[in-house]
């Protein structure tokens, strides 16, 4: 029991602040590469750049490279693989999946696919963990802690939300709340790092990245108001589910090398009818916050991003949902304060960004910190209150199905007797 408790105490263990901060470091400079190497094919390929017949173009032959890119590549794997790979054998299984991952994830993503880079940077620098670990000859253990870290540090250089961030890379790995909990101090430095490295790099500022409505005083009511929001939004994750697999089954009839093409036309037909259908809505989001819409162009555009996400995710094309969810849960809160115009706003949107994304991912705590750090909102309460009420009610659901409990490796990377999911 003694040796067991060393191997998962809430510490960093001998020997490993070394490896911690080289991960921590080393995925803030991936992190800042992707992200620079992303804003210049923006330039070229952003479908605000273009009219719709040259980005249906664009999306077309962006499919294409897709297509080829992974012929020749081989398939990149996504982030359920890794969080699978974490639990039997501690870490990413092969680095070579990131040769195709990257240059497809980046070309999809610029031309305007509705997923953004959280997924294939947190693969990239999740991987690059893996990869630490290996060199230096660590034990499985260890390379779990590593890879959990550099997780960790890839998505605190898109959220700027290093506590939130190094929550959410523990939580998105089970569905009823973070049990590998000797990563946590690792994680949060390794998260430290690398937005320290991220920052000194690019000299982003520790500013909001979103600003909300001004936040009307809390009332208790507000507390039973933020729990009908989790439910809501409960509801929506499902839906959100269920429509992805519905265009992954659709798109399973196709043959694999054509799904990217036919992604790129689709998508470019869903943006004849509304913008919404394209990018993964961080810009949309920030021009909802500042332009609110009227309530029947708020439902065309969470229409239209549902479409545009589950089209891009059946296609094949790489990218990650979680800030598709915030635009999701922001449209929809804004969509709910013209129902209910004597409701504090911002409190609806926070609290069903937190819950939606939540309800899809089970990271409560993550999803959470991720929002109010993100926006700079005094709402922490009521939107983990949403956040937990979407996380219990939609306990039965889970779209990352690799989610399980806690997995003990043995010394040579074997698994041991996995828990229930």
């Amino acid at each position: 029991m003694a040796e067991r408790w060393n191997r998962a105490s809430v510490q960093i263990r001998q020997g490993m602040a070394v490896p911690v901060v080289l991960v921590g470091l080393a995925g803030g400079l991936v992190g800042a590469a992707y992200v620079a190497t992303l804003h210049l094919l923006q330039r070229w390929l952003w479908p605000s750049h273009h009219g719709d017949l040259a980005t249906l173009g664009i999306l077309v032959v962006v499919g294409a490279a897709i297509a080829l890119i992974t012929r020749v590549g081989g398939e990149s794997g996504d982030v359920e693989l890794l969080v699978d790979n974490i639990h039997v054998l501690g870490g990413a299984e092969d680095v070579r999946r990131l040769r195709p991952l990257i240059p497809s994830s980046l070309l999809g993503i610029a031309a305007g696919g509705a997923m953004g880079p959280e997924a294939p940077l947190v693969q990239t620098t999740g991987t690059l963990g893996t990869w630490i670990a290996n060199r230096g000859h660590r034990p499985a253990t260890d390379v779990r802690v590593l890879t959990i870290t550099g997780m960790a540090a890839g998505l605190t250089v898109l959220f700027g939300a290093p506590l939130g961030a190094s929550l959410f890379a523990l939580e998105i790995l089970h569905r009823r709340g973070l049990q590998y909990y000797e990563a946590l101090i690792p994680a949060l430095v390794g998260a430290l790092c690398g937005y320290g490295t991220y920052v000194a790099i690019t000299g982003a500022g520790l500013e909001p990245v979103w600003r909300f409505p001004a936040v009307a005083p809390l009332h208790g009511i507000d507390l039973l108001v933020a729990g009908g929001v989790g439910l809501a939004a409960g509801a929506g994750a499902v839906l959100f589910g269920l429509t992805a697999r519905l265009a992954r089954r659709a798109f399973a009839f196709l043959p694999a090398i054509v799904r990217p093409v036919l992604g790129g036309l689709a998508l470019g037909l869903l943006g004849f009818w509304s913008p919404y259908a394209l990018t993964f809505g961080e810009a949309q989001l920030g021009g909802l916050l500042t332009n609110p819409l009227t309530a029947g162009a708020l439902a065309i555009a969470v229409i239209a991003k549902l479409a545009g996400t589950s089209v891009t995710l059946g296609a094949g094309w790489k990218g990650g949902f979680i800030i598709p969810l915030f635009f999701l849960g922001a449209a929809a809160g804004q969509l709910a304060h013209h129902a209910m115009p004597g409701t504090n706003e911002a409190l609806l949107m926070a609290a069903a960004m937190a819950a939606l994304c939540t309800g899809v991912t089970k990271t409560p705590l993550g999803s959470t910190l991720v929002v109010t750090e993100m926006a700079g909102l005094p709402l922490l309460p009521v939107t983990l209150i949403a956040a937990l009420v979407a996380f219990f009610v939609t306990r039965p659901f889970a779209m990352i199905d690799s989610q399980r409990a806690r997995t003990e490796i043995g010394p040579a990377g074997s698994s041991g007797a996995e828990g229930t999911p």
